[in-house]
């Protein structure tokens, strides 16, 4: 059974279209990723998701029940925007926010302390939030999130003001809680961190819903015809008729194939030219490169009558 269904969902700002008939399900004990350029519909899909708002048309469903408030209850959510009260003391903020969701005192202190520590900011309990960096304030939005045990995680660019080590801190979490079972959505712009962890994705632009699936499924779907390549000496075998385009680096370089043509053709052309490889690696498409073919595609389509921007 989906912890999240939805179908067919249609939102309206005005004349914009902000969703148009997106249905899609997530899975217990899965990463889903919920992708798109700015004013896709991603945070308009949340909201009504987590009934901030009311969609025009169609249905949500979470745990298997038509959507109700007393669901929410079950759900963690981090907004991209952050909500903290500036004059508020680390601790005192965090037992407020999980008393909210129902934690008496002692378990939202306790689980604050614990979360705290695992996160690495154990030296801020007793600071004022004002007092904090950015990354420090999206740490502690993260844990509001997560301290009521949600068995559904929504994460609106969980990442943001987060430099690597602290974003892989996070994901570490996030992942440990897919492990127990939890479904996580997530919103954002670092395709890397989508593409390595995800199970499945949806990528929204206008509006309307362009691509979906598991990663697998696809990424099958497109060629195998990027070449990464890593040689010292002669790189004139880089014009054989099989290569497209060709991207030179320091070190080595970059190819695309014309479809249909095979990669050890090209590497024979570069051993008979006395080239030496070092490393020659056949890619499959990276999401970031899948992502914006469909995304321009879709502002093609919107320029001949497409859907409306929102």
């Amino acid at each position: 059974m989906p912890i999240v269904q939805l179908d067919q969902i249609r939102k309206q700002y005005g004349s914009k279209v902000a969703v148009e008939g997106l249905s899609l399900n997530i899975e217990r004990g899965s990463m889903f990723g919920l992708l798109g350029p700015n004013g896709s519909g991603k945070t308009s899909t949340i909201r009504m998701m987590i009934g901030m708002t009311v969609p025009d048309s169609g249905g949500v469903s979470l745990f298997g029940q038509p959507f109700s408030r007393k669901q929410l209850a079950r759900v963690g959510f981090l907004p991209e925007e952050r909500g903290l009260y500036k004059k508020m003391k680390v601790l005192d903020q965090l037992v407020f926010l999980g008393r909210l969701h129902g934690l008496d005192a002692a378990t939202a202190k306790s689980r604050s302390v614990a979360w705290c520590e695992r996160l690495q900011i154990a030296d801020t309990l007793q600071k004022k939030t004002e007092e904090l960096s950015k990354g420090m304030q999206q740490k502690i939005q993260f844990i509001a999130a997560l301290l009521h045990d949600p068995d559904l995680i929504i994460m609106d660019e969980p990442f943001s003001g987060l430099d690597p080590v602290n974003a892989q801190l996070l994901m570490d979490v996030l992942i440990d809680q897919r492990t127990q079972g939890k479904a996580i959505l997530f919103s954002t712009h670092r395709m890397d961190q989508v593409e390595r962890f995800c199970d499945s994705i949806a990528l929204l632009s206008r509006g309307k819903l362009l691509l979906s699936g598991s990663m697998r499924e696809i990424k099958s779907q497109y060629p195998r015809n990027r070449v990464e390549m890593i040689f010292t000496g002669n790189e004139s075998f880089l014009d054989h008729p099989s290569v497209e385009t060709y991207r030179l680096y320091e070190d080595g370089a970059e190819l695309k194939l014309h479809e249909g043509k095979e990669s050890r053709c090209v590497l024979r052309h570069a051993l008979e030219h006395g080239t030496n490889i070092v490393r020659f690696e056949v890619m499959e498409p990276t999401l970031e490169e899948i992502f914006i073919e469909h995304v321009k595609a879709s502002f093609g389509d919107a320029d001949n009558g497409g859907a409306v921007d929102a």
